[in-house]
């Protein structure tokens, strides 16, 4: 079944099983591996994508039900010509140790600075439910709390 997207702001058509998880087609139809595969059962984070500006988890949302909204992946987060300011923070920061659920993190501090540009460290705690087996919850807090500060 073709299915019409609009990923990362172009317009595009995949020809595919309209229950296949919008993290497959990420990857696999749209050659999109920023957004990383993890635990497949939407616990981990590594998949969060933005619908329509709000953190989603893509690897449990069949791709049916996000054909009508706006979706951003990492590759899209930033402009042409400079970084999203939550990577810049990440890299001042030195958030990343192996770096495979940074993508699907730096995809909810995203989403989290846009609803709340001044989080609490308890809205941030609350927020960011993604997990990193390397345990680099202090500078992720670190990172979004220096934007919070700029703001």
């Amino acid at each position: 079944m073709k299915i019409p997207l609009t990923v990362n702001g172009a317009s595009v058509e995949v020809d595919t099983d309209p229950s296949k998880p919008l993290l497959w087609v990420l990857r696999e139809d749209l050659s999109l591996t920023g957004t990383k595969y993890g635990c497949g059962i939407g616990a981990c984070g590594a998949c969060t994508v933005h619908l329509d500006g709000v953190a989603t988890r893509s690897c449990v949302l069949p791709i049916e039900r996000a054909a009508k909204s706006a979706i951003t992946t990492i590759e899209g987060l930033a402009s042409k010509d400079r970084r999203h300011p939550v990577q810049r923070a990440w890299i001042e920061t030195q958030v990343p140790q192996c770096g495979y659920c940074q993508s699907g993190m730096i995809m909810a501090a995203a989403a989290l600075l846009v609803q709340n540009p001044n989080p609490s460290d308890a809205e941030i705690e609350a927020a960011m439910t993604n997990l990193c087996r390397c345990g680099t919850y202090p500078r992720v807090r670190r990172a979004i709390r220096a934007l919070a500060n700029e703001a």
